[in-house]
């Protein structure tokens, strides 16, 4: 009598995609929109025209960020210069949550971007490379991952640079960093609404996001008011409100 034959092992999916399990495949975020998009081709040398994150957080009227700043003023129509720097500071966090909450949800890591380099368009969302990075240690939760690199590791320092430029309130700039978090939250609600609603609700229950607003999930996807304005009225006549505003309608404007 011939043996039973021996079932196949399932291969993980990581293995099915020819990766190395202990390196994700990043390149399965740009799928999802282009502000969870994560270079890392290559080995280490970053694609032309990137510069090293840090600088986008450098200080003084000459710094990139300043200078981003003005840029958006500009193309706003405002001469609001502290209405452009919460605008731009609202995008940038986007941005970086949109890697790391999408990296969390779909491929149970965080990147630390602790190496990456980066390139401003002049438009959409800045471009970020970096090198391949190794899955972060088990014994970490991803909560923990997120609060770490996101939050520590890009946010502070990002906030810390666009009050360098212009004088904002911290309170506002908690409140763009939690409207950004919910925003991603309602793309990736399309992908993964049960583990990404989780984590944004520890995220928001954890100081400095602790108070910046509240959030509602249920079957028609999350919804955010936040307890800050973001100055998105401000951009011009008829600019309205946006989705996660404090206010019901637009203030009026002071001469």
């Amino acid at each position: 009598m011939n043996p039973a034959p021996r079932p196949r092992p399932r291969s993980s999916p990581s293995r099915r995609l020819g990766r190395s399990p202990d390196h994700p495949d990043y390149a399965r975020l740009a799928a999802v929109g282009p502000y969870f998009a994560l270079d890392t081709s290559g080995t280490t040398t970053p694609p032309p025209g990137f510069r090293p994150l840090p600088e986008l957080y450098g200080t003084g009227p000459d710094a990139p960020l300043a200078a981003r700043v003005r840029v958006v003023a500009q193309r706003l129509g405002t001469a609001e210069l502290r209405v452009a720097a919460s605008i731009l500071h609202l995008g940038l966090a986007a941005r970086f949550w949109s890697v790391g909450l999408g990296s969390a949800v779909l491929l149970g890591t965080v990147p630390t971007l602790e190496r990456a380099w980066v390139r401003v368009p002049d438009q959409g969302p800045i471009d970020l490379w970096t090198p391949p990075e190794p899955a972060r240690p088990a014994s970490e939760s991803l909560v923990d991952q997120l609060h770490r690199a996101v939050l520590i590791g890009r946010l502070e320092p990002l906030a810390a640079a666009v009050r360098a430029a212009v004088p904002l309130s911290a309170r506002l700039l908690h409140g763009n960093a939690a409207s950004a978090l919910a925003g991603t939250l309602r793309v990736l609600d399309a992908h993964a609404a049960g583990p990404a609603r989780e984590l944004v609700a520890q995220l928001l229950d954890r100081p400095p996001l602790k108070g910046s607003g509240r959030l509602v999930t249920g079957p028609r996807g999350a919804a955010f008011r936040r307890t800050s304005c973001c100055l998105y009225y401000r951009t011009g006549p008829g600019a309205g409100l946006c989705g996660d505003c404090c206010f019901t309608r637009p203030p009026a404007r002071r001469q």
